[in-house]
């Protein structure tokens, strides 16, 4: 048997909880996502804070440290020097990549383009980096009109492509973000290729719909492969599927929404036998980081606090709980782009611990001992980047020990 028979790690897209020693170089020095969102919002959040969340943060008013955690807690610092969805991610599952993923500040250039239309058949419009909610406001009218798809890319290593349903059906729009996946490889290469799939008219207001689909380059060789391999069952929910390029699970719950996500977890809990539920929470970061609504990213936590407080009074014994963030996203912040912060680490389970010292992590040097402690609990080597917190959060149980 493992020493932990089922893990579960909760990612709270976007939870940065301040920014990163090197912040200054990616333009956020001064960003602290949590911390901010607290000081504009009101916010309750009793499950997080009973884990430690505050005492990661130690004095901030706010966020008020747990005298006895119920769980161990620290921070993470990325180690690979970007700030996106799949780096971070990556970094979890034992990936540090050595050069920053490839932007476009100024657009896609125009020798991709010309390819992307020789392909596809299509012009497009827009090519420059933007909010996708301002854009499509922008562009929307001429979009229905023309029948052009919208592209556009931000801070992030992306390409977006956003159309009307009524002008554009969804397998059409999927293609041509499959040819732009394809063509944005080598000298082009971009992480991801997103389709934005979006309703309603001019006059009343359009808004994106959950069709949302995403293209992301093959990650390197990872944690989740060597545990896929070792007969491991891994399940991921929300957008990891898309994230790991297709490979690395067992199963998969392509989820929309911190809703749906939640509500898969939430079955997980109750029926998955042995292994890994990896899931992604992404609303934080898709709704209210990405439109700067701090009032909207505070509802968003309460709501999933009042949830993890139930998943939290029905936990099993011999389960592993881990919440983490894979980047920031400062709505209080100028930009609409993901910011450069540490990401909370919290882990809970119900296994007796002696002594609150024990708690503390501290200050992790790359997400990456995330994954190592996952892998090295069901006896797969961390033969990748990181360092086990395994011995750490079971001091009751040896190295090479199962119980």
């Amino acid at each position: 048997m493992y020493r932990f028979k089922r893990v579960f790690i909760l990612v709270m897209d976007s939870l940065g909880v301040g920014a990163a020693p090197d912040a200054e170089r990616f333009g956020d020095e001064g960003a602290a996502t949590l911390q901010h969102i607290v000081e504009s919002a009101d916010l309750e959040i009793p499950a997080l804070l009973g884990l430690g969340l505050g005492n990661i943060l130690r004095n901030h008013p706010g966020l008020p440290p747990a005298a006895a955690p119920a769980g161990f807690f620290g921070k993470m610092t990325e180690a690979s020097p970007a700030k996106d969805t799949c780096t971070g991610h990556w970094e979890m599952m034992g990936v540090i990549r050595e050069q920053p993923p490839r932007l476009y500040p100024a657009g896609f250039p125009s020798d991709f383009m010309a390819a992307l239309t020789k392909e596809t058949g299509r012009e497009f419009l827009g090519n420059k980096p933007a909010s996708g909610t301002e854009i499509i406001a922008e562009l929307g009218a001429e979009q229905l009109r023309s029948g052009h798809p919208i592209i556009y890319t931000s801070a992030d290593s992306v390409l977006q492509i956003a159309a009307h349903n009524d002008v554009m059906p969804l397998e059409e729009l999927y293609r041509v973000c499959e040819t732009a996946r394809r063509l944005a490889t080598g000298r082009w290469e971009v992480d991801r290729v997103i389709a934005r799939p979006f309703v309603g008219s001019v006059e009343a207001g359009v808004r994106r719909t959950e069709d949302r689909r995403d293209y992301s380059i093959p990650p390197p060789r990872n944690y989740l492969d060597l545990m896929t391999e070792a007969g491991v069952p891994v399940t991921l929910v929300g957008k990891l599927e898309d994230v790991f390029g297709g490979r690395g699970f067992s199963e998969s719950y392509h989820t929309h929404s911190n809703q749906e996500t939640a509500v898969a977890v939430t079955e997980l809990v109750m029926n998955f036998k042995e292994g890994l539920v990896f899931a992604n929470f992404i609303d934080f970061d898709m709704l209210y980081g990405h439109r700067n609504d701090v009032g909207g990213y505070a509802r968003a936590l309460a709501d999933f606090d009042t949830w993890l407080a139930e998943v939290l009074a029905n936990w099993p014994v011999g389960d592993l709980l881990i919440l983490t963030a894979d980047h920031g996203n400062d709505p209080t912040f100028p930009g609409t782009d993901h910011t450069r912060e540490y990401v909370p680490l919290l882990i809970y389970h119900r296994v007796q611990i002696g002594g609150h010292s024990l708690h503390n992590l501290g200050v992790r040097s790359s997400f990456a001992d995330l994954g190592a402690t996952v892998v090295e609990n069901f006896d797969v080597e961390p033969s990748l980047a990181g360092r086990s917190l395994l011995a750490d959060i079971r001091p009751d149980l040896g190295i090479g020990e199962k119980r």
